[in-house]
């Protein structure tokens, strides 16, 4: 199959682009998907150990992939110590 795909696009060069930006679309998805398995609060792979890990969380942790104008280090907690 690998043959086939390399035969082709040595006969058509214009198809270079697509694939390597398909193949890149595809890496970032991925890694995408496992920063939020491994790294998102509301994630709970050990239940036995760490059943809320939310609750554990400072005010001032930033856990979203991109923030648009909010400063975490001046939050301050709203609820009380469970």
């Amino acid at each position: 199959m690998l043959a086939t795909v390399s035969k082709q696009l040595r006969h058509h060069p214009a198809l270079i682009p697509l694939f390597i930006f398909i193949g890149g679309g595809c890496v970032m998805s991925l890694g995408y998907l496992a920063r939020l398995g491994l790294r998102n609060p509301e994630v709970c792979i050990d239940r036995k150990n760490n059943p809320e890990p939310w609750n554990r969380l400072a005010p001032t942790y930033q856990y979203k992939f991109y923030k648009v104008n909010m400063d975490y280090s001046k939050l301050k907690k709203e609820g009380p110590d469970f």
